[in-house]
Order: structure tokens, then C-alpha cells, then sequence
């Protein structure tokens, strides 16, 4: 069986490197961006995305909605990371499928990585 691909996007070195020890521990592939800019140049779809909302020079969501009118809203799933309080909305109005609020939890990141990453999988 080959490893779910995950896409991680956040312009905080920390976060990334936490959520992807984090993910390549339960045996997911990370790829990551500090900008979220690469997402559309992968030349394959991950089979999911965590995009931060607020990283320097681009907008996650704005990124979510590209990515989503580009490869049909259901295709790969992509939650929104952010501390924003109207976190939310702003991914509704995007397209996300879920969010991770800031600050979030080891077993947060773990438990949506499943939810998403094994759907049609049963």
C-alpha cells in the first residue's frame, strides 16, 4: 500500500516541521511550502492539503479556492490552519472541508489527516 500524500503550507517554520514529524509518524508523505505557492506546480494531487490562512505573500484561502475551481470541489480535501477567529466562515466561503484552529493539538492534526485521508479507502 502506498503512503497517503499530504500538503502542508504555512510560513511558520515551527508549525511545519511539527506537523510533519507529526504526520510522518503515522506514516503519511509530507510535502511542505512556507507560502503555499507550490501547491498548484506538484504536478499530482495530494491526498490532502493543510493550508494556513495568514502566511507572508499569498492567502491560504484564496489558494483553497483556486485549488478547489481548478480540481473540482471534492477532489482532495483541504483544511484550513489558522488562529483567526472567523476562521470558519472564511473557509466556508472558500471551499475547505474542515479546519484546524491555532493553537491545535498533536491529536487534532492526526484525527483530520484519518478523517480525510480515508474516506473511499473502506
Amino acid at each position: 500500500m502506498t503512503s497517503k500524500k499530504i500538503y502542508i503550507a504555512d510560513d511558520d517554520d515551527n508549525i511545519l516541521e511539527l506537523m510533519n514529524m507529526i504526520l510522518e509518524s503515522k506514516g503519511y508523505e509530507v510535502i511542505t511550502s512556507p507560502d503555499g505557492k507550490s501547491l498548484s506546480k506538484l504536478g499530482y494531487l495530494p491526498d490532502m492539503v493543510f493550508l494556513d490562512i495568514g502566511m507572508s505573500g499569498s492567502d491560504g484561502s484564496e489558494i483553497c479556492r483556486e485549488f478547489k475551481n481548478i480540481n473540482g470541489n471534492a477532489s482532495v480535501p483541504v483544511v484550513l490552519v489558522s488562529a483567526h477567529s472567523e476562521l470558519k466562515e472564511i473557509a466556508k466561503n472558500c471551499g475547505a472541508d474542515d479546519v484546524l484552529p491555532k493553537p491545535f493539538d498533536i491529536k487534532s492534526v492526526v484525527e483530520l489527516a484519518h478523517k480525510y485521508t480515508s474516506m473511499g479507502n473502506k
